[in-house]
């Protein structure tokens, strides 16, 4: 069966030097692509009926490595036909909702998701988007700074973080992502990524010091200047000399008021279509400058979007002969990524499973990114083997039929894998099991709130 080929790709990372575990994983990544809801590893062993003490140790405690699995994924996708050509990397980030500070990486920090600061576990993660199709294909770990003080040594040790891990910012762990696509031979044209890594300066030069095209999100409040800026130190007004430099005379603007300027060309394009017709948007450019605050200088694109009434701010140092269009494009790729996090929290589960210890955030990463490459595979094979019949667009009276997509996908893995049903016995002993674990664990939890 297709799913079972593709696993046997991959199984044999989780194989142990004294034991065959890979069977775990089939069953594994099976219920994270069939069940619809509470894809913890408890329910996932009764849906495999294997015993959860032994998925558990699968998932948390043995040492197979994820990040082997994860390689292999990006050679194949690398190799991929597909994605030879036009596949723009986004680079973002995953942050969950969890309860307590035991937890790898668990920390008081911001939350995109929420858009608030609470406790919560962030991945930086790597996607490759083309037209729809838009894998994770690769992910670390954020651990926060906090977490590299002497008295949190203990719990790094208990929940297995490596010795060799030291902090990085979000910024360097996805220049390290971005590398090893790089070195691994995944093709693409251009990096997006939001305004959290977009703003900073030194991102942007170390992108373009490496050659890649980036289109980088950045606040509305962003200033930019419209011709070089002068750097130096101001002239004495009778006043107290000044001894640092800054920009001399010259006025920056807000990226959104640099909007208004009736200077500005706007250009309506046609991005993409979609089931509910076309996406269109109004997109800008202009040529800017940027100062960092060591006070270098740098030349940029300034690509403005305009949906509505609702406008959005990008830097880019694609090639000046590069057409408005072909830039729309790209930055637009950034959407699918949205979609792509989506995926993996509503279609596999990835913030229902509460991982402790690091090995595991890392099982469960290598896991997810199974689930995204298996169902982006089943598309292109679909694409590839049943082509559309241009006869249902006249049928239908449209111009564009739609694609398969991940919710079809599972649904068709269902229909051939399809969940098993209890029986009345069987439930009636779950549900003693279940009752059971709860007073074991509240008289647990009573003793050592008892013992001094």
């Amino acid at each position: 069966m297709r799913l079972g080929e593709f696993w046997g790709c991959f199984g044999r990372f989780t194989r142990t030097k004294t034991r065959d575990t890979s069977e775990y994983g089939y069953h594994y990544l099976s219920a994270l692509l069939r069940m619809e809801t509470k894809r913890n590893i408890a329910q996932i062993s009764e849906k495999a009926s294997v015993p959860v003490q032994n998925m558990q140790h699968y998932i948390s405690l043995s040492p197979w490595s994820g990040p082997n699995m994860l390689k292999m994924v990006r050679q194949q996708i690398g190799a991929h036909e597909y994605f030879e050509s036009g596949g723009v990397l986004v680079l973002d980030e995953s942050a969950d909702e969890r309860n307590g500070l035991h937890s790898a990486g668990v920390a008081r920090q911001y939350n995109g998701r929420a858009g608030k600061v609470d406790l919560c576990q962030v991945g930086v993660v790597l996607s490759l988007a083309k037209n729809g199709i838009q894998p994770w294909i690769d992910g670390e770990l954020f651990l926060p700074e906090s977490w590299f003080a002497e008295e949190q040594a203990d719990l790094r040790q208990e929940l297995g973080v490596p010795s060799e891990r030291k902090f990085q910012t979000k910024i360097e762990l996805g220049w390290q992502m971005i590398q090893r696509a790089q070195a691994e031979g995944i093709a693409f044209d251009a990096l997006c990524c939001d305004a959290f890594y977009g703003r900073s300066f030194a991102f942007r030069q170390q992108l373009n010091d490496a050659k890649l095209e980036y289109y980088a999100d950045i606040p509305a409040d962003t200033r930019v200047y419209l011709s070089t800026p002068e750097i130096g130190i101001p002239q004495n007004q009778g006043g107290r000399q000044a001894k640092k430099p800054r920009v001399l005379g010259q006025r920056s603007l807000r990226v959104d008021q640099v909007r208004e300027l009736p200077s500005l060309l706007w250009q309506r394009l046609n991005l993409r279509p979609t089931e509910r017709g076309f996406l269109i948007a109004e997109f800008a450019r202009m040529r800017v400058w940027t100062v960092h605050d060591d006070l270098t200088t740098r030349q940029e694109w300034l690509l403005i979007r305009k949906d509505g009434k609702k406008y959005s701010y990008s830097l880019s140092n694609a090639p000046v002969t590069l057409a408005l269009e072909r830039m729309a494009q790209r930055k637009s790729q950034r959407y699918f990524v949205e979609r792509s996090n989506q995926d993996s929290k509503s279609d596999f589960g990835w913030d229902e499973v509460q991982t402790v210890k690091f090995n595991a955030w890392e099982h469960q990463l290598a896991f997810t990114i199974l689930a995204h490459w298996f169902i982006a595979q089943t598309r292109l094979d679909w694409l590839e083997q049943c082509p559309r019949d241009p006869t249902l667009l006249e049928r239908y009276q449209t111009d564009v039929l739609p694609a398969l997509s991940v919710a079809n996908v599972r649904e068709l893995l269902r229909s051939v894998l399809p969940l098993p049903q209890l029986s009345p016995q069987q439930a009636a002993t779950l549900v003693v099991k279940h009752l059971d674990n709860r007073t074991r664990s509240r008289s647990s939890r009573i003793l050592n709130a008892s013992s001094p």
